[in-house]
């Protein structure tokens, strides 16, 4: 098996005020880099108008952090594309998305190259791998990584595992793949950009495999405001058209892309769920 020594990897976040969150992903992060011999990380750090401190104590805690100063309005997708336009100004072998929430384990890294290198092996071709992330605490049940569908999540189980879906909390992406595919999609604002470049990479021909093992700690959020019952109707009706609820307007545009004529579908459950968030998760339950 290939271990990618003198390989070079820029790594990508993007924060927004939560300082003490980034500080301890980026500890993890170079902890875990410690266990990684021959391997070359850069970070680009994106701070879109943080007003917590998080770029004064990034610089003083971890000088060699690339920070970038975002335009306030970027959120996930676009504080992302913005630090990996930043990061492709150089000559990398791999890219590394890294939420600022997800908190690496000590063999993270090392965990995630083997699976590339397994992959290489297995297909021929490279691989676009996830990492697979697990809560906190005694429940310790997968949040997020590699699904086989919309809601199956693909279980670390020791073994390389192909997924369809993915989340960006911790993924690598080869220099090769980022040639073929360029940026995340410009479609998005904040969500769903993760999940259009994995089924982009799926119709080029690249593979997706999750992490034999879990590699971070990621909290599951709580359940979408906009679909939630215990907010009012006009609450939920807002939060489904902004940025950081669903997004419709995006949302219907990446059904478009990739379902086609099926989006109308999805948008009608968009409308019940959030018109009437009670019937449909009655209607969940006669499944």
């Amino acid at each position: 098996m290939t271990i990618y020594t003198r390989s070079k990897i820029g790594v990508l976040l993007t924060c927004f005020n939560r300082k003490e969150k980034t500080m301890a992903c980026l500890s993890a992060f170079f902890k875990a880099t410690n266990l990684v011999s021959g391997v070359n990380f850069d970070v680009f750090l994106v701070d879109d108008g943080s007003t917590d401190g998080t770029s004064e104590a990034v610089k003083n805690t971890f000088p060699g952090v690339k920070t970038i100063k975002g335009s306030g309005n970027l959120f996930w997708n676009g504080g992302m594309r913005l630090a990996w336009s930043e990061a492709a100004k150089n000559q990398y072998n791999f890219y590394m998305w890294l939420n600022d929430d997800t908190i690496l384990s000590e063999y993270a890294l090392n965990e995630m190259l083997e699976c590339y290198s397994l992959a290489e092996g297995k297909d021929q071709k490279p691989a676009l791998i996830v990492g697979a992330c697990v809560t906190s605490g005694n429940s310790g049940r997968f949040s997020y990584g590699g699904r086989s569908d919309e809601e199956t999540p693909v279980i670390p189980n020791g073994d390389l595992q192909s997924c369809k879906y993915i989340n960006g909390n911790i993924v690598l992406v080869a220099d090769r793949i980022f040639e073929e595919l360029g940026n995340l999609s410009s479609d998005y604002t904040h969500a769903m950009g993760d999940i259009d470049y994995g089924l982009r990479a799926l119709k080029k021909g690249f593979s997706l495999y999750t992490t034999r093992n879990y590699v971070a700690v990621c909290e599951l959020n709580e359940m979408p405001a906009w679909h939630d019952p215990k907010f009012p109707f006009s609450k939920r009706w807002e939060l489904v058209h902004s940025p950081k609820g669903l997004n419709l307007k995006e949302y219907n545009k990446f059904r478009k892309k990739f379902w086609g004529r099926k989006w109308i579908i999805y948008a009608f459950k968009v409308y019940l769920k959030v018109i009437f968030p009670q019937v449909y998760n009655r209607l969940l339950t006669l499944k």
